[in-house]
């Protein structure tokens, strides 16, 4: 039997959250034919907003990392919402990180891998993904790191 995204992520400790309903004038998710656009996530977990401040200074790398990662958690919740059933993830087509980080800050790359690491970890192959990874000078609510990403479903 394979395994399913589910279990991965039940293996890993991961379980996903009630997704974040929008702030503004927009909507979580947009499906047209077999692409599925998530809008930015930020690290956000039931007691509020985690990982604020600039990357470089007030966050180290590594918790722009953990920003990430639970960005890319939060990405999935929104997929699941979307789609019922994660299994209809076909592949994670593209990711785009945007951190929040000092003029002086050159990692941005890093700091996106705790996503693109951990879609891979839940995803397996279908994980892989085309990505860009930029910096901010300022993100909503002053989250570290804002990700979105699109998805190919079924």
């Amino acid at each position: 039997m394979t395994e399913t995204v589910e279990s991965r992520l039940a293996s890993m400790g991961v379980i996903l959250p009630t997704p974040a309903t929008p702030v503004a004038n927009y909507v979580p998710f947009v499906q047209t034919g077999q692409q599925l656009f998530i809008s930015g996530q930020l690290p956000m977990n039931p007691d509020g907003l985690q990982y604020a401040g600039k990357v470089g200074d007030s966050l180290s790398l590594e918790q722009g990392r953990a920003a990430a990662r639970l960005c890319a958690i939060n990405l999935l919740a929104q997929a699941k919402a979307a789609t019922g059933d994660l299994e209809k993830i076909v592949r994670l087509v593209k990711i785009v990180g945007f951190v929040n980080s000092t003029p002086d800050f050159t990692d941005q790359a890093q700091v996106i891998n705790g996503a693109s690491d951990f879609m891979v970890e839940a995803l397996g192959d279908k994980g892989r993904h085309a990505r860009s990874a930029v910096s901010a000078a300022s993100l909503p609510f002053g989250a570290g790191v804002e990700i979105e990403a699109i998805f190919e479903i079924a």
